[in-house]
């Protein structure tokens, strides 16, 4: 596992309520974890945080799944 994606799924984790074994890159947000519209937002603001990244760039990229934002900022890691 990435760096990236251990500190996706922290985030995930911590902004979903979900459990750490719950959270794969195969996962869907809304269908396995259970987020919501809200739930989406803090999402992508938390990633935006964590990574430096703006909401236009994350938002499309995070598709239902958290292989989504894994690989856009695997892709697009400043540093």
């Amino acid at each position: 596992m990435s760096s990236i994606e251990e500190r996706v799924r922290k985030i995930v984790v911590e902004q979903l309520g979900v459990t750490e074994d719950q959270v794969t890159l195969e996962a869907s947000f809304v269908d396995d974890l259970g987020a919501d519209s809200l739930d989406t937002v803090e999402l992508v603001m938390a990633l935006e945080e964590e990574f430096d990244a703006e909401s236009p760039m994350i938002r499309p990229r995070l598709s239902r799944r958290s292989s989504g934002p894994v690989a856009f900022i695997e892709a697009n890691e400043k540093g």
